[in-house]
């Protein structure tokens, strides 16, 4: 899981990104560059590994 540095949101792999079209199973690695945060619209940059 990794966690958004200016929010908190957490990025879960097995829940994916619903709001974003991302699948369940995503691995954090294979989101798209351009992916950003759904809560605070960060860049996928400032991310963090939990």
């Amino acid at each position: 899981m990794y966690v958004c540095d200016v929010c908190g949101y957490v990025y879960d792999p097995e829940v994916g990104d619903p709001s974003q079209n991302i699948a369940p199973g995503t691995p954090f690695e294979d989101l798209p560059e351009d992916w950003v945060c759904p809560e605070c619209g960060a860049p996928k940059d400032m991310f963090n590994p939990m």
